[in-house]
Order: C-alpha cells, then sequence, then structure tokens
C-alpha cells in the first residue's frame, strides 16, 4: 500500500508500505485484536508542480574563420567549378615526323571528341630555297626539329589523347606532370614565324668547287669557291679576270654549280 503525504517545503512525499494491513479492527469495530507496526520505505520525493523546472543549457556555435573545415585540422575542400586555364605545351617527337604527328593528333582530337581541351597545334616552319645542280627548289623548313606545340587543357583524358598519339615520345618538362610553356616564349616563335618574309637559301657547295656566276657584274665568268658562310647566304670565289685571279663575293642565287 502507498501514502502520498504533503511536506510544508511544497514538495510531494510518496511512502511505500511494506505490510499490506496496518491494523487490524475487530469484527464489532472494537478495539483493535492485533496491531502490526508497518515498516515504510520512502521511494522518492517529488518536486511540486508549482515549483518551476530548470532549464537545460544552450550554446551558440562559435564562428569559424572563412577556409576552415568543421573538422578541426583540416582545410575546407573548395567546391569551385572554374574552368581550367588553356596553356601551350611542347612535345617532343621522332626526328621528320613533325607533321606526321600533327595530323595524328587531329585525327585523334576528332575520334576521342577532344576539341574543346586541346585547340592549336603548331609546327614552327620557315620557308627555304635550296639551289642543287643549278636548280632552285622551295620548301618548308621546321625551326625546331623534333618538336611540336599544342595549346591544351592538361587533363587526364586529354594527356593520354597528346601522349599515346603515333610519333610522340614525351612532354617536355614533365612525363607525368607536364610543365607549360612560356606565354612570352610562344608568342614570339609565332608572331615570328607569321614575320618571316626573306626566304632563306641553302646551296650544296663547299670551298673548292667549281661555279658558274649566273648573274650579276661577273656573268658568264667561272670561279673557284673558297669560303661559304650559311648564315649570310654568301659565299666567296676566285675569277680569273684579265688572266688575274681576283676574289669576288657572290650571294647564293649569283651562282650554280659546275658540272665537271
Amino acid at each position: 500500500m502507498m501514502m502520498t503525504l504533503h511536506n510544508e517545503a511544497g514538495s510531494t512525499e510518496i511512502t511505500a508500505f511494506e505490510n499490506e494491513h496496518i491494523i487490524e479492527l475487530g469484527e464489532d469495530g472494537s478495539e483493535p485484536k492485533k496491531k502490526v507496526v508497518a515498516k515504510k520505505t520512502k521511494v522518492e520525493n517529488v518536486k511540486s508542480a508549482k515549483e518551476e523546472r530548470p532549464v537545460a543549457p544552450t550554446y551558440q556555435a562559435e564562428a569559424l574563420p572563412q577556409g576552415t573545415s568543421v573538422v578541426e585540422g583540416l582545410p575546407e575542400v573548395s567546391t569551385s567549378s572554374a574552368p581550367k586555364k588553356r596553356k601551350w605545351y611542347i612535345i617532343h617527337t621522332y626526328s621528320g615526323h613533325e607533321n606526321k604527328v600533327k595530323i595524328n593528333l587531329e585525327r585523334r582530337i576528332e575520334t576521342m571528341d577532344m576539341g574543346h581541351k586541346i585547340f592549336r597545334i603548331e609546327v614552327p616552319q620557315t620557308p627555304v630555297t635550296t639551289i642543287k645542280d643549278g636548280k632552285r627548289v622551295e620548301k618548308d623548313e621546321h625551326l625546331f626539329p623534333g618538336y611540336v606545340l599544342v595549346e591544351m587543357i592538361m587533363e587526364d583524358d586529354s594527356w593520354y589523347c597528346v601522349r599515346y598519339t603515333p610519333g610522340v615520345t614525351k612532354f617536355v618538362g614533365g612525363e607525368k606532370k607536364p610543365i607549360p610553356a612560356r606565354e612570352s616564349e610562344i608568342k614570339r616563335i609565332l608572331m615570328g614565324n607569321k614575320q618571316t618574309t626573306a626566304t632563306k637559301i641553302q646551296i650544296d657547295l663547299k670551298a673548292g668547287d667549281v661555279v658558274q656566276i649566273i648573274s650579276g657584274p661577273f656573268s658568264d665568268f667561272t670561279g673557284t669557291v673558297t669560303e661559304v658562310q650559311p648564315d649570310k647566304e654568301k659565299l666567296r670565289a676566285t675569277v680569273s679576270i684579265f688572266g688575274r685571279e681576283t676574289p669576288v663575293e657572290l650571294v647564293f642565287s649569283q651562282v650554280q654549280k659546275r658540272k665537271n
């Protein structure tokens, strides 16, 4: 059996008794035949509903500096989706395969749908006139034999497309992480290539060869080559004038090699 008692402090005290009957009365309501002393056990004190309950404390999160992760010690991972910048890279090719590499790479760009990551392929060249056996042959000469310029966005798929193009041996500056070329150098190369108007002339002559002069004040004379200056596209030769060997300077276009 349980009884509820109220104390002066306003709290409610709940008491439980081990014996179910405290006093046993007689049949006629007279004095009790038997008295049993109840042993009470205190269960708990319950606060009065009128008393205000304590409110749990609240905490305000401290502002974190920008760039700090919620997990202490870890940097915030950037979610920026800014597009990567296109840059120029230099690839090394087998000697004499520069133009073939350009053609092969252009085909791979189309078949692998890489046009949005690989933009331009340049093989810097300069026009050259070769005089051989008196015949002028026009051709383009590579300014940087064995190298090709590629403007691209460097990512795994674009790297794979370029690196495994037939004829390509490697990227210049690093195989796994290629280093882009300087913009100033690329501009100078490309602008210089466009502004080249003079045709370079090459000739298969050496000291001791006999040449026929075909133009200029010594036209129709023959001479013996004493020096060849390829950088200046000139040569020196001795010409017999009035029985005397006279040294003269000629440009490549004024002579042709005389056949024996």
